[in-house]
């Protein structure tokens, strides 16, 4: 295994992933499949663009405490709050698009559509950073990617009714906002500050931006408290926010961020497969073709060039 200079925080900088980081990397992506799920769960009893504020909001409280006993830097003066607080809005947007998608179409769906994230991003990214313009291989992703995001789509065609077909908007959405994040964050001063400080900032304004929009959309709120709807919104505010995004922060200051990247094709693979398993959603050969070209584009996006190219 080869390894290279010190980690930020101490620690060897590996320059490829070893066994830890790979099953690390395999448990993340399943848990961030598993988060569609339960964010159906708690659907049943909580308020989309609630559910979303109360994430963010009990998310931002556990990472703030998290960088406080590591002592971690968040309020220095940098450069980055205008560019914050846009990423947080977006952050808003898409969050609650993907809670009130959730409500119409299926987890297993859903996510597929939603990782159609690195099409925006590619797109954004040629026009908007000049050393990541469009590649042979980038294109062949995106057009993977783009017909996975069709064949998903004629899915939800054939069902009865069109709330498949708004969920299914919802769902490409919020990956655009994804997108648009992932782009102000990477072409602002956002990109020098820690993952960390970035992550707060999308989670503190999303829940000053949701919890007070839950209350003018007059939702009901929290209409049917039970421990499952409970344990579903715990387990995306204690597990998926506060310890896999750390956990994640871990791994990119001491593996290459590219083959990292490139493993994030497995959370659509483990939604679908948690959909059909835990909530017996129906899984499709159109879902299963588009679940393949999404993965296969997600791959190609992120794979790393090969030097001389």
């Amino acid at each position: 295994m080869k390894s290279g200079p010190q980690a930020p925080g101490g620690g060897v900088r590996h320059q490829q992933l070893d066994l830890l980081a790979m099953v690390l990397l395999t448990v993340l992506c399943a848990s961030w499949g598993l988060a569609q799920v339960a964010i159906k769960v708690a659907n049943t009893g909580i308020s989309p663009v609630l559910q979303s504020g109360l994430r963010s909001a009990g998310g931002a409280v556990l990472v703030l405490g998290w960088c406080w006993a590591r002592g971690i830097p968040l309020f220095a003066r940098d450069g980055t709050l205008a560019a914050g607080i846009i990423a947080g809005v977006l952050f808003a947007g898409e969050f609650a698009a993907i809670y009130t998608g959730l409500l119409f179409t299926s987890a297993a769906r859903g996510i597929v559509l939603l990782y159609s994230m690195p099409f925006f991003v590619a797109l954004g990214a040629h026009f908007f950073l000049p050393g990541e313009r469009l590649t042979a291989m980038k294109a062949v992703g995106l057009a993977a990617a783009f017909l996975g995001v069709v064949l998903a789509l004629a899915d939800g065609l054939t069902l009865p009714g069109k709330d498949a077909l708004i969920g299914d908007a919802l769902m490409v959405l919020a990956a655009a906002l994804w997108g648009a994040t992932t782009i102000v964050i990477k072409v602002s001063p956002l990109a020098r500050a820690r993952a960390e400080k970035t992550l707060l900032y999308q989670l503190a304004v999303s829940a000053a931006v949701t919890l007070p929009l839950s209350r003018l959309l007059g939702e009901a709120g929290i209409f049917a408290p039970t421990p499952l709807v409970f344990g579903a919104l715990a387990f995306q505010i204690v597990w998926v926010v506060a310890i896999t995004y750390v956990v994640w922060f871990w791994i990119m200051t001491h593996y290459p961020a590219a083959q990292m990247s490139s493993f994030t094709f497995l959370t659509p693979l483990f939604g679908v497969a948690f959909g059909g398993l835990l909530l017996g959603e129906r899984v499709s050969p159109y879902l299963i073709g588009a679940l393949v070209l999404v993965a296969i584009g997600i791959f190609l996006v992120n794979r790393p060039r090969r030097e001389g190219r």
